[in-house]
Order: C-alpha cells, then structure tokens, then sequence
C-alpha cells in the first residue's frame, strides 16, 4: 500500500489541509489501489485539533478535519512512508538531518508541481491566509497529483 505522509509544522494547518485535499484528489481521480494518507508536524504537540479556521474553510469545501488530532513526526512514521512531502525547505532539511535514512524520500510539496518555494503559513492570521493556503495546497495537488502518485510508487 502506497504512503503519504505530509509535514508541516505543528500538524495543525498546512499539513492537515494538505493530507485531506490529496486523499479526496486520489478518490476522485479514481486511482486504484488502497493509499495511506496521513500527515505530522515536526514540532508538533501532540493530540491537538486542527486549526479552526483550518477546519471551517475545509467544511466549506467539503471535508471534514474534526477526527484529526496533530502528532509529531518519528522515525517509524517515516520508515513507513514511501513519500514525505515537507511545506517548507526548513522542514525537509530538518528532517535530512534527523532522520538521515529516510532523506531520499523526503522532498518539497511545490517540487510535485514543478515550482520550489514555501507554502505560508497562516497560523494566526486571518481566514483569508487559510483561504488561500487551502487554494494554494489545492492547486499543487491537482498539479502534482501524478508525480505524487508516481514517486509513492516507485
């Protein structure tokens, strides 16, 4: 079974938003096979809800963030990842760094979309920035929704 695993900070915004719009993008292209999809912070504190504004601006959407609880992210969730997508350089680098073997499967969310730069952080702004970081996820996971696909693959 392929894995995702995106990462963000403090599992309560990005990474979540991002986990949620990619598992209804694999429902709704129809790809075969059962995935895991899951996301962790790799600062996060554990058993946390998602962001309100995070939560409210996936209801309108569709989706429904109220079962997620953040976690931080491990090496044993990492060994289990076939792909660990990092919304930030920051965050991939740390990572490198902390959990050398796992380094070859870790890379940038922009990167499946042919671009590099960071997805922004909302957290504590207003629910504009969420708007648009939920657009923005949206945008690279239609974009780079296959190169995702095929890298968890490989």
């Amino acid at each position: 079974m392929p894995s995702v695993l995106f990462v963000c900070t403090a599992n309560i915004c990005r990474s979540p938003v991002a986990e949620a719009l990619f598992a209804a993008w694999l429902a709704n292209q129809a790809i075969p096979g059962e995935w895991r999809v899951s996301s962790a912070g790799t600062w996060a504190e554990p058993g946390l809800l998602a962001s309100t504004y995070s939560r409210d601006v996936l209801a309108a959407l569709g989706h429904d963030l109220s079962r997620h609880r953040s976690r931080r992210v491990d090496a044993e969730m990492l060994q289990g990842s076939d792909l660990v997508l990092c919304m930030t350089s920051s965050q991939a680098e740390a990572l490198h760094i902390e959990f050398p073997s796992a380094a070859s499967r870790v890379r940038l969310l922009t990167e499946m979309a042919g671009a590099a730069y960071d997805v922004p952080d909302p957290y504590g702004g207003p629910r504009r920035g969420f708007e648009d970081m939920a657009a923005d996820l949206q945008h690279l996971i239609d974009q780079g929704g296959e190169r995702i696909v095929a890298l968890a693959r490989a």
